[in-house]
């Protein structure tokens, strides 16, 4: 039986963790308020641009380099992550959806390289040998220029042929209390398959001005800046969001060890007066 400073030592420890637990907890339940707000009120952005994309890609039949398909020998994964960690099995549910992904290319043949945002996703990836490029501490004040610096550089990739195909992987947020590890395609940029009225209709509707090539030439870099800047938002509130709940759990897991600890105490002391 443990000697009672062993558990007053114990007590004290426990208790001590709770505090900093609950305080992990209340910082993160801040900063996601923050996160989720910039995340929603971006979401809109996202799902505009997306459908102007649609519209313009179902009405027009010219090939764009950022939409050249080719025969894929090359895929590069943007797998994004937080810098920092207790924060649950959050970046842990990415890197393995990520691995996964890896692994299903390799089995094909399909070489792989990887652009790791984020401390924790390049910390265990970087073991694979497969990291091209890699962006660190950034997570915690990311702007619209790193999406652009990310984007840039991986469409430089595909534009050169170094690469074949692109997806950026990251954890979507759903909820408070639930993050989905998300793959989505980045590049080639894909047009929209349409139906031959809603063809007619589309290229009907709309008088671009200037022309929609040009008008592509301009939005498709645009909209892989987007698309980076959509995953970074989201892996930012989800982040948090799983962080706060990784911390509540821990504090009233210490909670409740340190009430345990305290009647093994009370009883030890009742045992000894009894002896």
């Amino acid at each position: 039986m443990p000697s009672l400073k062993e558990v007053k030592l114990k007590i004290t420890g426990v208790k001590k963790t709770s505090q900093i637990t609950k305080a992990m907890n209340m910082v993160a339940a801040a900063k996601l308020r923050g996160a989720q707000e910039k995340m929603e009120a971006f979401r809109p952005y996202t799902s505009k641009f997306n459908e102007t994309m649609s519209n313009l890609s179902g009405g027009t039949t010219n090939d764009f380099p950022l939409m050249d398909v080719r025969e894929v020998k090359k895929v590069e994964l943007i797998v994004v992550t937080s810098d920092r960690g207790l924060c649950g099995s959050y970046n842990s549910n990415t890197i393995k959806l990520a691995e996964r992904t890896m692994r299903a290319y390799e089995a094909k043949g399909i070489e792989v390289s990887l652009v790791c945002v984020g401390k924790k996703g390049n910390s265990i990836l970087k073991k694979t040998g497969k990291v091209r490029k890699k962006y660190l501490d950034i997570m915690a004040s990311f702007q619209m220029f790193n999406a652009r610096e990310i984007a840039a550089d991986v469409a430089d990739q595909f534009l050169k042929g170094e690469i074949d195909q692109a997806e950026v992987i990251y954890g979507e947020f759903v909820s408070i209390v639930s993050q989905v590890a998300t793959s989505k395609p980045f590049l080639p940029i894909k047009p929209v398959e349409v139906a031959e009225e809603e063809k007619k209709q589309i290229s009907g509707d709309y008088i671009n001005e200037p022309s929609t090539e040009e008008i592509m030439d301009v939005l498709q870099p645009l909209y892989l800046n987007v698309m980076v800047y959509h995953a970074l938002l989201e892996c930012g509130a989800g982040e948090q969001a799983a962080r706060m709940t990784a911390m509540a759990v821990v504090y009233n897991k210490a909670r409740q060890a340190a009430v345990t600890s305290e009647l093994m105490d009370i009883v030890g002391g009742a045992e000894a007066l009894n002896s």
